[in-house]
């Protein structure tokens, strides 16, 4: 009696104090990842887009060294091969610029070219020169001036594209709704007015149809016409590529079109692709996001 008796051992505080420190130790070193891995998937996003479109902002350089070192090597890669594509895109557009004078002597000189069956058919060859180089210029254009992006009203922009085919005869209908975009107005014009010409081309009508969502809009040009054939759907956007042989500018165009098309496209960081309709005729898609 009167004496204190030791208390039993009791194992449970140690096993807690161990628990809590494990679960510190991990929440900090999972903290610590996702603060290392952050400029990984930064420099990962930016190379996949850079992919895509080399107009994009250069990656900002921070986080670890050897994440600024990555991201200072991808943002020189990206201004060197700008800067060679400016060049060449320069270079060639001034070849087609000079060469508007020589074209414009020999329509000059052809006047006195006897027979007149003769002198009309080297006209028509000077003809297509001329609409080839105005093409070239065109499509070297957008990777030369590389408009600004600002608000675009598409809804409005596609409205007056139907309308002006409207009054030439064309049938061209739109459907749908879009909220305004952030866009180059000329590129994107240029791109639906030759997605709308190719449809009127081969298929005498366009359907437009907008379908707006929160995170993309998408444009879609169909036509009825014979279409194109499954595994020529993806070699139509090279350059001068024309699945019409005719030499009739007019019927053939110059194969410039759907190369320019989806160029605006990857520079809006969208996609443009072609489906055949299985009711007939050819879908041409244009998602644009918002983002």
């Amino acid at each position: 009696p009167g004496t204190r008796l030791p208390l039993p051992y009791r194992p449970h505080g140690g096993w807690i104090s161990a628990a809590m420190r494990l679960i510190a130790l991990g929440l900090t070193a999972w903290i610590g990842a996702r603060w290392l891995s952050r400029p990984i998937n930064r420099i990962a996003q930016a190379a996949e887009h850079f992919g895509d479109s080399l107009s994009t902002q250069p990656l900002e350089e921070s986080g670890p060294a050897e994440a600024r070192q990555a991201a200072r090597a991808l943002n020189r890669m990206q201004a060197q091969l700008l800067e060679q594509i400016r060049q060449r895109s320069q270079f060639l557009a001034a070849v087609s610029h000079d060469l508007r004078t020589p074209i414009t002597r020999l329509n000059l000189r052809v006047e006195g070219v006897e027979p007149p069956e003769l002198r009309e058919k080297l006209h028509e060859d000077l003809r297509e020169m001329s609409i080839m180089l105005g093409s070239t210029l065109d499509y070297l254009r957008g990777h030369v001036e590389p408009e600004p992006l600002q608000p675009l009203d598409v809804e409005a922009l596609v409205n007056s594209l139907a309308e002006d085919a409207q009054d030439q005869g064309q049938q061209v209908s739109v459907n749908g709704k879009a909220k305004p975009i952030m866009a180059r107005p000329v590129a994107l014009r240029r791109c639906l007015d030759n997605l709308i010409g190719n449809a009127l081309r081969y298929g005498q009508s366009a359907e437009i149809t907008l379908k707006d969502t929160p995170g993309t809009l998408i444009i879609e040009v169909r036509d009825h016409g014979p279409g194109i054939p499954e595994d020529h759907l993806e070699a139509v956007f090279a350059p001068f590529v024309r699945l019409e042989t005719s030499r009739n500018r007019a019927s053939g165009g110059t194969g410039l079109g759907l190369s320019i098309a989806r160029d605006v496209a990857l520079s809006h960081g969208g996609r443009l692709t072609l489906r055949n309709c299985p009711e007939g005729g050819l879908i041409a898609r244009l998602n644009l996001p918002r983002k």
